[in-house]
């Protein structure tokens, strides 16, 4: 297919879609009626009427859910309280997928440690199948110890990355710049526990500890503020055409957190890495500060 013609056929699309699109302004719910486990089995348990949702893993399986509604934008907050002790070997995950070749994708994922070591925050934005734009993060708190929120901002603009409400990543729409951007597949909200012990943990050199198993992450409070698509829907709720995701930004404010993680707390950005691209960095990262 013609590059024209992609685009061409891909603007199409998007706009059948934001045309079957119910917008709404979803409150925190219950797991019941937002989510489906999709692996696991019990491993997998929504428990307190439906207000949380664990995790676990063990030699023989991970586990994880989907959201039952597919999404074009919006604000996704979740709760989560990461595995304890020693999580050496394992990735616990909070993310936005589409499905099928080319998709899109925008990634939180808690890479475990032995104990006493921090956890990894590995964050990437995938867009028509090609991802390679990863950063990472440490904490500045202990993220196994109490619920923390994890927020991804996704709007026409950019995408934002926060913890705790502050920001720590920031990737702008750089399409006119040749950068492919997530803006026209819709995307459902995945979450996931499993052992990934060959890559996740100092390069794969720590090895998860099965006697520590069953190993549980926890979550709860999610919500979808967002645009849903209905494919089936001839209408079109304005309800939450104004809310603040659809245009947020960093100000001042935002723009001084975010160098306060980046600088401190920052520990790979693939826009420093010169020896993985000898031949010039990505265009996208000589275009913005906050990537």
């Amino acid at each position: 297919m013609a590059q024209s013609e992609y685009y061409s056929n891909s603007t199409a699309y998007a706009i059948s879609l934001i045309i079957a699109c119910l917008i709404v302004a979803a409150s925190a719910g219950s797991f019941y009626d937002e989510m489906d486990i999709t692996f696991g089995g019990e491993r997998a348990k929504i428990l307190n009427g439906g207000q949380d949702l664990s995790l676990s893993l063990d030699q023989y399986s991970g586990s994880g859910f989907q959201s039952k509604n597919e999404y074009l934008f919006g604000r996704f907050d979740m709760q989560l309280k990461l595995v304890p002790g020693n999580s050496a070997g394992t990735v616990t995950t909070f993310y936005l997928s589409s499905q099928g070749a080319g998709h899109d994708e925008i990634d939180f994922e808690f890479l475990g440690n032995s104990t006493g070591n921090p956890y990894t925050i590995h964050t990437n934005v995938y867009s028509q199948g090609k991802g390679d734009k990863e950063q990472q993060f440490h904490l500045w708190f202990d993220p196994t110890a109490a619920f923390h929120t994890y927020t991804i901002v996704w709007n026409a603009q950019r995408i934002i990355f926060l913890i705790d409400n502050i920001p720590v990543r920031v990737f702008n729409n750089h399409e006119a710049a040749g950068v492919p951007f997530p803006k026209s597949q819709p995307m459902r909200v995945y979450a996931s526990l499993w052992n990934a012990d060959d890559w996740a943990t100092q390069g794969g050199r720590v090895k998860t500890d099965w006697t520590k198993a069953p190993f549980t992450a926890s979550y709860r409070k999610f919500n979808a503020n967002a645009n849903k698509v209905s494919p089936n829907s001839k209408s079109t709720s304005s309800e939450n055409e104004n809310q603040a995701w659809s245009t947020q930004g960093l100000d001042a404010a935002g723009r001084n957190r975010i160098r306060w993680v980046q600088n401190k707390h920052m520990i790979y950005n693939y826009c420093s890495d010169y020896t993985r691209f000898p031949n010039g960095l990505p265009v996208e990262c000589t275009r913005s500060r906050f990537l």
